[in-house]
Protein backbone atom coordinates (compact mmCIF):
# COMPACT_ATOMS: atom_id res chain seq x y z
CA UNK A 1 0.00 0.00 0.00
CA UNK A 2 1.79 3.40 -0.98
CA UNK A 3 1.90 5.98 1.87
CA UNK A 4 -0.55 8.19 0.13
CA UNK A 5 -3.37 5.28 0.16
CA UNK A 6 -2.60 5.50 4.12
CA UNK A 7 -2.13 9.14 4.41
CA UNK A 8 -5.88 8.68 3.14
CA UNK A 9 -7.01 5.77 5.39
CA UNK A 10 -5.66 7.51 8.37
CA UNK A 11 -7.43 10.43 7.64
CA UNK A 12 -10.80 8.81 7.40
CA UNK A 13 -9.87 7.18 10.75
CA UNK A 14 -9.59 10.45 12.16
CA UNK A 15 -13.25 11.53 10.89
CA UNK A 16 -14.64 8.29 12.33
CA UNK A 17 -13.33 9.13 15.92
CA UNK A 18 -14.49 12.46 15.84
CA UNK A 19 -17.69 10.26 16.77
CA UNK A 20 -18.54 9.55 20.15
CA UNK A 21 -21.22 8.93 22.48
CA UNK A 22 -22.12 12.66 23.78
CA UNK A 23 -21.49 13.24 19.83
CA UNK A 24 -23.12 10.64 17.35
CA UNK A 25 -24.44 13.43 15.18
CA UNK A 26 -22.39 16.09 13.73
CA UNK A 27 -21.48 18.87 10.89
CA UNK A 28 -18.75 19.11 8.63
CA UNK A 29 -18.10 22.29 10.73
CA UNK A 30 -18.04 19.72 14.09
CA UNK A 31 -16.28 16.84 12.26
CA UNK A 32 -13.17 19.65 11.23
CA UNK A 33 -13.11 21.32 14.12
CA UNK A 34 -13.16 17.90 16.49
CA UNK A 35 -10.23 15.95 14.23
CA UNK A 36 -8.01 18.90 13.45
CA UNK A 37 -8.66 18.61 9.66
CA UNK A 38 -9.18 21.27 7.41
CA UNK A 39 -12.58 21.53 6.40
CA UNK A 40 -12.51 20.65 2.65
CA UNK A 41 -11.01 17.57 3.59
CA UNK A 42 -13.93 16.82 5.63
CA UNK A 43 -16.05 17.62 2.75
CA UNK A 44 -14.46 15.51 0.31
CA UNK A 45 -13.54 12.35 3.17
CA UNK A 46 -17.37 12.28 4.34
CA UNK A 47 -19.03 12.04 0.47
CA UNK A 48 -16.41 9.21 0.56
CA UNK A 49 -17.02 7.43 3.58
CA UNK A 50 -21.35 7.75 2.67
CA UNK A 51 -20.39 6.23 -0.79
CA UNK A 52 -18.77 3.11 0.98
CA UNK A 53 -22.05 3.44 4.08
CA UNK A 54 -19.05 3.90 6.84
CA UNK A 55 -21.02 7.35 7.57
CA UNK A 56 -24.99 8.41 6.76
CA UNK A 57 -26.15 11.77 6.20
CA UNK A 58 -29.08 12.85 7.83
CA UNK A 59 -32.06 14.94 6.41
CA UNK A 60 -30.42 17.81 8.88
CA UNK A 61 -27.19 17.86 7.09
CA UNK A 62 -25.80 15.96 9.98
CA UNK A 63 -23.84 12.66 9.94
CA UNK A 64 -23.64 9.69 11.58
CA UNK A 65 -21.73 6.80 11.92
CA UNK A 66 -23.40 4.14 9.09
CA UNK A 67 -24.89 0.41 10.04
CA UNK A 68 -21.66 -0.58 7.40
CA UNK A 69 -19.34 -0.17 10.11
CA UNK A 70 -21.02 -1.87 12.27
CA UNK A 71 -21.62 -4.81 10.32
CA UNK A 72 -17.89 -5.00 9.39
CA UNK A 73 -16.76 -4.42 13.33
CA UNK A 74 -19.44 -7.63 13.74
CA UNK A 75 -16.79 -9.54 12.23
CA UNK A 76 -14.38 -9.10 14.40
CA UNK A 77 -13.17 -12.70 15.82
CA UNK A 78 -12.65 -12.37 19.11
CA UNK A 79 -15.68 -9.94 20.27
CA UNK A 80 -17.65 -11.48 18.14
CA UNK A 81 -16.78 -15.39 19.20
CA UNK A 82 -17.02 -13.74 22.93
CA UNK A 83 -20.60 -12.17 22.69
CA UNK A 84 -21.89 -15.18 20.61
CA UNK A 85 -20.54 -17.52 23.88
CA UNK A 86 -21.85 -15.16 25.90
CA UNK A 87 -25.32 -13.99 25.05
CA UNK A 88 -27.18 -17.33 26.68
CA UNK A 89 -25.76 -16.59 30.17
CA UNK A 90 -26.10 -13.10 29.76
CA UNK A 91 -29.79 -13.46 28.75
CA UNK A 92 -30.03 -15.74 32.03
CA UNK A 93 -28.78 -13.74 34.33
CA UNK A 94 -31.19 -11.15 32.90
CA UNK A 95 -34.15 -13.13 33.60
CA UNK A 96 -32.94 -13.05 37.00
CA UNK A 97 -32.65 -9.49 37.40
CA UNK A 98 -34.61 -7.78 34.87
CA UNK A 99 -31.63 -4.63 35.06
CA UNK A 100 -29.05 -3.49 33.26
CA UNK A 101 -26.51 -6.86 32.46
CA UNK A 102 -23.56 -5.83 30.32
CA UNK A 103 -20.39 -7.96 29.05
CA UNK A 104 -16.93 -5.38 28.91
CA UNK A 105 -13.85 -5.76 27.31
CA UNK A 106 -10.98 -3.81 27.76
CA UNK A 107 -9.82 -1.35 24.91
CA UNK A 108 -6.31 0.31 25.72
CA UNK A 109 -7.21 2.32 29.28
CA UNK A 110 -10.90 1.89 28.69
CA UNK A 111 -13.88 -0.06 29.02
CA UNK A 112 -15.51 -1.24 26.12
CA UNK A 113 -19.30 -2.81 26.74
CA UNK A 114 -19.92 -5.14 23.68
CA UNK A 115 -23.14 -6.14 25.04
CA UNK A 116 -26.35 -4.74 27.38
CA UNK A 117 -29.31 -6.31 27.98
CA UNK A 118 -31.75 -3.59 29.71
CA UNK A 119 -35.47 -2.91 30.46
CA UNK A 120 -37.61 0.18 30.23
CA UNK A 121 -37.90 0.39 33.91
CA UNK A 122 -33.94 -0.56 34.55
CA UNK A 123 -32.26 2.33 36.67
CA UNK A 124 -30.35 4.31 34.27
CA UNK A 125 -26.56 3.69 33.37
CA UNK A 126 -24.23 5.75 31.50
CA UNK A 127 -22.41 2.91 29.39
CA UNK A 128 -24.44 1.76 26.50
CA UNK A 129 -23.15 -0.97 24.17
CA UNK A 130 -20.41 0.08 21.71
CA UNK A 131 -19.76 2.77 24.38
CA UNK A 132 -16.27 3.74 26.41
CA UNK A 133 -15.96 4.23 29.84
CA UNK A 134 -12.93 4.78 32.22
CA UNK A 135 -11.33 1.52 33.81
CA UNK A 136 -11.43 2.50 37.41
CA UNK A 137 -14.76 4.11 37.89
CA UNK A 138 -16.68 1.28 36.45
CA UNK A 139 -17.01 -2.24 37.63
CA UNK A 140 -16.98 -4.16 34.94
CA UNK A 141 -13.43 -1.94 34.09
CA UNK A 142 -12.31 -2.37 37.65
CA UNK A 143 -12.42 -5.94 37.13
CA UNK A 144 -10.50 -5.80 33.91
CA UNK A 145 -8.22 -3.40 35.84
CA UNK A 146 -7.39 -5.38 38.79
CA UNK A 147 -6.10 -8.34 36.13
CA UNK A 148 -4.31 -5.84 33.76
CA UNK A 149 -0.63 -5.91 35.51
CA UNK A 150 1.57 -3.05 36.38
CA UNK A 151 1.92 -1.57 33.29
CA UNK A 152 -2.04 -1.11 32.70
CA UNK A 153 -2.60 0.38 36.51
CA UNK A 154 0.29 2.46 35.59
CA UNK A 155 -1.17 4.16 32.50
CA UNK A 156 -4.72 4.67 34.18
CA UNK A 157 -2.58 6.52 37.32
CA UNK A 158 -0.68 8.57 34.53
CA UNK A 159 -3.67 9.69 33.07
CA UNK A 160 -5.69 10.68 36.20
CA UNK A 161 -8.47 9.16 38.12
CA UNK A 162 -11.86 11.38 37.34
CA UNK A 163 -14.60 11.72 39.01
CA UNK A 164 -18.09 10.82 37.98
CA UNK A 165 -19.71 11.25 41.55
CA UNK A 166 -18.43 11.88 44.73
CA UNK A 167 -18.07 8.05 45.34
CA UNK A 168 -15.90 7.23 42.67
CA UNK A 169 -12.58 6.11 43.33
CA UNK A 170 -9.80 9.08 42.59
CA UNK A 171 -7.47 8.04 45.55
CA UNK A 172 -4.36 5.70 44.01
CA UNK A 173 -4.07 4.57 47.59
CA UNK A 174 -7.91 3.56 47.78
CA UNK A 175 -7.57 1.95 43.94
CA UNK A 176 -4.64 -0.41 44.85
CA UNK A 177 -6.49 -1.70 47.58
CA UNK A 178 -9.53 -2.04 45.47
CA UNK A 179 -8.32 -4.24 43.07
CA UNK A 180 -6.23 -6.55 45.84
CA UNK A 181 -10.04 -7.12 46.90
CA UNK A 182 -11.20 -8.32 43.64
CA UNK A 183 -8.39 -9.95 43.08
CA UNK A 184 -8.73 -11.59 46.64
CA UNK A 185 -12.67 -12.33 46.27
CA UNK A 186 -13.71 -12.56 42.44
CA UNK A 187 -16.33 -9.78 42.26
CA UNK A 188 -16.43 -6.36 42.84
CA UNK A 189 -19.24 -4.19 44.63
CA UNK A 190 -18.89 -0.45 43.45
CA UNK A 191 -22.17 1.86 44.72
CA UNK A 192 -22.52 5.38 42.93
CA UNK A 193 -18.86 4.48 41.85
CA UNK A 194 -19.87 5.92 38.03
CA UNK A 195 -24.31 6.48 38.16
CA UNK A 196 -25.49 8.29 41.54
CA UNK A 197 -28.36 6.27 42.50
CA UNK A 198 -26.99 2.47 41.56
CA UNK A 199 -25.30 -0.12 42.82
CA UNK A 200 -22.92 -2.58 40.40
CA UNK A 201 -21.15 -5.74 40.58
CA UNK A 202 -19.17 -7.22 38.43
CA UNK A 203 -17.02 -10.58 37.67
CA UNK A 204 -14.39 -11.86 35.65
CA UNK A 205 -14.48 -14.01 32.69
CA UNK A 206 -11.43 -16.14 31.88
CA UNK A 207 -9.95 -17.93 28.10
CA UNK A 208 -7.69 -21.38 28.30
CA UNK A 209 -4.75 -20.30 29.29
CA UNK A 210 -7.04 -18.62 32.41
CA UNK A 211 -6.22 -14.59 31.23
CA UNK A 212 -9.29 -12.43 32.06
CA UNK A 213 -10.91 -11.13 28.85
CA UNK A 214 -14.39 -9.83 29.95
CA UNK A 215 -16.30 -8.92 32.75
CA UNK A 216 -19.82 -9.57 33.24
CA UNK A 217 -21.41 -6.70 35.74
CA UNK A 218 -24.84 -5.96 36.17
CA UNK A 219 -26.57 -2.61 37.82
CA UNK A 220 -29.83 -2.23 40.28
CA UNK A 221 -30.91 0.68 42.40
CA UNK A 222 -28.45 1.46 44.96
CA UNK A 223 -30.85 0.64 47.59
CA UNK A 224 -30.86 -3.21 46.68
CA UNK A 225 -28.79 -5.58 48.87
CA UNK A 226 -26.08 -6.97 46.03
CA UNK A 227 -25.62 -10.10 48.11
CA UNK A 228 -28.63 -12.11 46.41
CA UNK A 229 -26.96 -11.07 42.82
CA UNK A 230 -23.63 -12.26 43.17
CA UNK A 231 -24.18 -16.29 42.94
CA UNK A 232 -26.33 -15.37 39.52
CA UNK A 233 -23.23 -12.93 38.45
CA UNK A 234 -20.64 -15.37 39.25
CA UNK A 235 -22.83 -18.34 37.68
CA UNK A 236 -23.00 -16.41 34.32
CA UNK A 237 -18.84 -15.75 34.43
CA UNK A 238 -18.17 -18.97 34.77
CA UNK A 239 -20.11 -20.46 32.33
CA UNK A 240 -18.69 -17.99 29.57
CA UNK A 241 -15.25 -18.75 30.74
CA UNK A 242 -16.36 -22.55 30.19
CA UNK A 243 -17.44 -21.56 27.21
CA UNK A 244 -14.16 -20.02 26.36
CA UNK A 245 -12.06 -23.35 27.53
CA UNK A 246 -11.25 -21.02 30.72
CA UNK A 247 -12.73 -24.17 32.79
CA UNK A 248 -14.88 -22.24 34.63
CA UNK A 249 -12.55 -20.32 37.17
CA UNK A 250 -13.82 -17.03 38.80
Amino acid sequence: MASGDRSLIGRAFIVLGAFDAKSPRLTQSEISRRSGLPLPTVHRLCGQLVAEGALERRSDGKYQVGVRLWEIGALAPGAHGLRQVALPFLEDLYEVTRENVQLVVREGTEALYLERLSSRSAVTVVGRAGGRLPLHASSGGLILLAHGGTELLDDVLHAGLESFTPKTITSERILRATLDEIRRTGFVVCREYLNVGTLAVAAPVREAGGNVVAAVSTVVPVEQDPAPLLPALVAAARGISRGLGGGGLG
